[in-house]
């Protein structure tokens, strides 16, 4: 196997969980190939540098094999290398999220008194 289309390879490394969701991707601009917007039909190679953006992370990575069968997580993991920057830049990301606060919502639907007197004393603070 020379090549293999795109969106079957974000869907078989399982960056996207359907082949929808990676042709989709593809067509808003979050997945580029050697620095350039990639379509979904696009043939790629072992050696090519992907850069996927998803809903949870940023990814750098190195294309090391071909599939266009999605299999096992752990199979997934040996068709690509990912950059020690892009390693780098998601911890960064999630240690932020971690210490961002945590806003609580416990009921549903009209906030009581007391709920209102809070929501008020926040908007205030900002």
């Amino acid at each position: 196997m020379t090549g293999v289309r795109l969106d079957k390879w974000l869907w078989a490394a399982r960056f996207f969980k359907t082949r929808t969701l990676s042709a989709r991707a593809c067509e808003l601009n979050r997945v580029s190939v050697q620095d350039h917007a990639a379509k979904a039909s696009r043939n790629i190679s072992p050696g090519d540098v992907l850069r996927v953006r998803t809903d949870s992370a940023e990814f750098t990575v190195r294309v090391l094999g071909l599939s266009d069968q999605r299999g096992p997580a752990s199979v997934a993991q040996q068709l690509y290398e990912e950059t020690e920057e892009s390693k780098a830049k998601r911890a960064e990301a999630a240690e932020q999220r971690r210490m961002m606060p945590v806003f609580e919502v416990l009921h549903e639907g009209k906030p009581s008194k007391k709920d209102r007197r809070r929501m008020d004393n926040v908007r205030e603070r900002f």
